[in-house]
C-alpha cells in the first residue's frame, strides 16, 4: 500500500477523488455513475486507477453493495471535506436560483411525514423550482448522521436523534397521539378506557422490521401490553384495513383525521410525537439546501403543533 506521506498531489488525478467520494456515498457503481453523469465503465476505470495508486481494493463488492475497506474509511472524511472546500471555492458566493436550477435534492423522511408533507411540498416545488427533482427515501436511523455527513441525503425528517454532533435541526412537528377506529366502530360513543384499549386488536405501522412503538414503550412503563394483530411498513393500506375491521391504530391526530377515522384520547401517558428537520453543518455554504430546508420548515410551521 502506498503511504499517504509518500504521495505527492501531482502524482494523482484529483478527479479520481470525486469518483471515490461518490462511490463511498452511493455504495454502488451504477448509481455513482448516474450522479456523476458518466458511464459505469468510466467509474470502474477510475476506481481501478485509484486501486493501483493506493495499492488497496478501496471497495469490496458484497450483497449490501460496494463496502469500503478500512483504508477507504480512513480517508473518506478527508476526501469529502477537501472536495466540499474546492467546490465552494470554485462556485464563489453561494447563490441559488430556484426558477432555473436543475438540482436533484435527496431527503430522508419518516413515512408519516412523507404522507403529510409531500402532497404540499411537491406542488410548491413545481411552482417555485419547476426544474428541480426531489428524491425521498428512508435511510435507517443508525445510518442517518453518516448519510447527511457524506451528502448522500441533503435533509432528513426524523424523531430526535441521540447523536446530533455536527447536525443542525429544528422541531417542525409536535403532535399528540390518538387511538383511531372506523367511524361506525362499536367503540364510538363510549369512553376509551385503558381496559378497552387493551381489549382491542391493534395495527402497528413501522418501517422497521422489529422494535416497539412509542405507545408500546409507554405501556411497558405501566406493566401493560397491547394486542398487535398486524404490522405494516407504511400507512398506504391502513385506512382500508381499519374500515373493514374492528382493529384500532395509534397515530397522530392530524393523520387520523385525514384518513377519516374516529379518534379517542390515548388512555395512558405518552409523549407527543416530535419530528425534527436535520441538515449537516457542511450544508451552511449550500444555498440550495438552505432554501429547501426553509421550504420544509415552513410546511412544519403550517401544521399547527398539537399537544
Amino acid at each position: 500500500m502506498v503511504m499517504a506521506s509518500d504521495m505527492k498531489l501531482t502524482q494523482i488525478d484529483l478527479n479520481l477523488f470525486v469518483v471515490f467520494d461518490m462511490i463511498y456515498s452511493e455504495r454502488n457503481l451504477t448509481r455513482a455513475a448516474e450522479r456523476l453523469s458518466v458511464t459505469q465503465p468510466t467509474v470502474s476505470n477510475a476506481l481501478a486507477r485509484l486501486r493501483r495508486t493506493y495499492g488497496d481494493p478501496l471497495f469490496v463488492k458484497t450483497s449490501q453493495g460496494m463496502q469500503p475497506t478500512a483504508f477507504a474509511q480512513s480517508i473518506a472524511g478527508h476526501v469529502s471535506d477537501a472536495l466540499r472546500l474546492l467546490t465552494t471555492s470554485a462556485q464563489g458566493p453561494a447563490q441559488f436560483d430556484p426558477a432555473h436550477s436543475t438540482r436533484v435534492f435527496r431527503t430522508s423522511m419518516l413515512e408519516l411525514f412523507d404522507a403529510m408533507a409531500l402532497p404540499v411540498l411537491i406542488p410548491t416545488l413545481a411552482r417555485l423550482a419547476p426544474h428541480v427533482e426531489l428524491h425521498s427515501y428512508r435511510v435507517s436511523r443508525g445510518e442517518l448522521a453518516g448519510a447527511l455527513e457524506r451528502g448522500a441525503v441533503d435533509l432528513a425528517v426524523e424523531i430526535p436523534l441521540a447523536d446530533t454532533r455536527n447536525l443542525i435541526f429544528e422541531t417542525i412537528l409536535h403532535e399528540s397521539y390518538v387511538c383511531a377506529v372506523r367511524p361506525d366502530h362499536p367503540m364510538v360513543g363510549h369512553d376509551m378506557t385503558l381496559d378497552r384499549y387493551l381489549d382491542l386488536e391493534h395495527i402497528h405501522v413501522s418501517g422497521r422490521p422489529r422494535g416497539v412503538g412509542a405507545e408500546d414503550a409507554a405501556l411497558r412503563r405501566i406493566g401493560k401490553r397491547r394486542i398487535i394483530r398486524a404490522r405494516l411498513q407504511s400507512h398506504l393500506a391502513l385506512a382500508d384495513i381499519i374500515r373493514q375491521s374492528d382493529m384500532a391504530v395509534t397515530l397522530t391526530q392530524s393523520r387520523a383525521r385525514a384518513l377519516g377515522l374516529a379518534v379517542f384520547p390515548v388512555p395512558f401517558d405518552i409523549q407527543p410525537l416530535e419530528l425534527r428537520l436535520y441538515r449537516h453543518v457542511r450544508s451552511d455554504g449550500d444555498a440550495a439546501v438552505l432554501w429547501l430546508y426553509d421550504q420544509i420548515k415552513n410546511l412544519g410551521a403550517g401544521s399547527a403543533s398539537r399537544v
